[in-house]
């Protein structure tokens, strides 16, 4: 009669802690393309509609698909370039005009909770206060040019530079804008939002008609991608 013996079959601690780290960095994979996706998707679902725009195009053809592979090689850092120099948003643009009798003046936006961000004229750290890239002082004829850095949503802090425009989306036609300088308020008026590239050199336009004024980030928040552009019209 033979005789059978069992024995249970044991893992080693190694291989315990391979199968471990094997399943946290799947997850951490999934987790950082969540992160990188989601405002994108978000954006687009929630946002682009408002502004008339579609950020993905529904026809996957070769240009689309060389423009998505950029544009996403962008999101995970595959361009190293410091969006936090004012100067890198319209890499194209030259001869800036600026006034000399300004240095720096307040921002307030009270649906976004912005309250006396400081404007500094002619700067290139976004990390440090909102940029007057260009035009003129508050309530004179033209447009001032404003900057302002964002990222995704849930990192918003309005005293914070890094992410002080990260809900500037939120804003709608007939929302206010408040510029002091020189201890005069200027209350401007939303009359426009669209989202263009980095390329749209007639974002920085001036129009001397009356006295305007443009609020620009980059979106998706969190990338940057495209430009938002908010305009506004002075009312009082």
């Amino acid at each position: 009669m033979a005789i059978y013996a069992y024995a249970k079959k044991t893992y080693s601690v190694t291989k315990k802690i391979a199968s471990v780290l094997s399943i946290i960095f799947i997850l951490a994979g999934i987790s950082i393309l969540i992160w990188v996706t989601y405002p994108i998707v978000t954006f687009e679902l929630f946002y682009s509609p408002k502004f008339g725009t579609t950020f993905i195009r529904p026809i996957p053809n070769e240009s689309v698909r060389d423009e998505i592979s950029t544009q996403l090689s962008q999101v995970i850092g595959g361009k190293n370039v410091d969006f936090t120099k004012a100067s890198m948003w319209f890499p194209k643009a030259t001869n800036i005009k600026l006034v000399t009798n300004v240095t720096s003046y307040q921002l307030s936006i009270a649906k976004l909770k912005i309250e006396n961000a400081n404007v500094v004229v002619g700067s290139e750290d976004l990390s440090k206060s909102l940029i007057h890239f260009t035009g003129p002082q508050p309530g004179n004829f033209g447009t001032p040019v404003i900057f302002g850095h964002s990222t995704i949503p849930w990192l918003y802090n309005p005293k914070d530079y890094k992410t002080i425009f990260s809900k500037l989306p939120d804003l709608n036609k007939g929302d206010e804008i408040l510029l002091t300088y020189d201890n005069i308020s200027y209350r401007y008026q939303v009359f426009d939002m669209r989202i263009t590239s980095p390329d749209d050199l007639s974002v920085l336009e001036q129009n001397y008609n009356s006295a305007y004024l443009t609020l620009v980030t980059c979106v998706p928040p969190g990338t940057y991608l495209k430009r938002l552009v908010v305009k506004a019209k002075l009312v009082d």
